[in-house]
């Protein structure tokens, strides 16, 4: 089976709690643009949104990331945050990502996620179940 590796596309502007002291983007605020697009898009784009994970007791956590931080977002700053899914292994996902400042057409930031799927109850590891290795192949999407 082969993963669905197309690029989401999801549309965000910077809010005013998002600046810091040195009046730009928090780089903590851009691990939450990659989530709040990637559930977004799980839900428009996979037709598997993160409530689905949860009603059958799995949820996915960060086990590492990168960031690059190349140009910086300001105060009104309309984004783009695109993510693919790039590989699939037992128990973890590994997902790509840009944020695209949409005035320039530049990356502000780019880098990868990956992300360990849990048993909410035991709150261990768990092997990807194949019913949802299937939802996210190109023969579903």
């Amino acid at each position: 089976m082969q993963l669905n590796k197309a690029i989401y596309e999801t549309e965000m502007q910077v809010r005013p709690d998002d600046i810091d002291m040195f009046m730009h983007v928090h780089s903590s605020r851009y691990i939450d643009y990659v989530f709040a697009a990637r559930y977004e898009q799980m839900e428009r784009c996979y037709k598997m949104p993160m409530k689905e994970f949860m009603e059958n007791g799995f949820g996915w956590v960060i086990n590492a990331t990168t960031m690059n931080f190349k140009r910086p977002l300001k105060m009104g700053d309309t984004f783009i945050v695109k993510t693919n899914l790039e590989e699939m292994a037992r128990t973890s996902c590994k997902v790509i990502f840009s944020i695209i400042n949409k005035a320039t057409g530049k990356i502000s930031c780019d880098g990868e996620f990956h992300y360990t799927m849990i048993n909410l109850k035991t709150e261990r590891a768990e092997t990807v179940p194949q019913w949802i290795i299937d939802r996210y192949s190109v023969e579903h999407v």
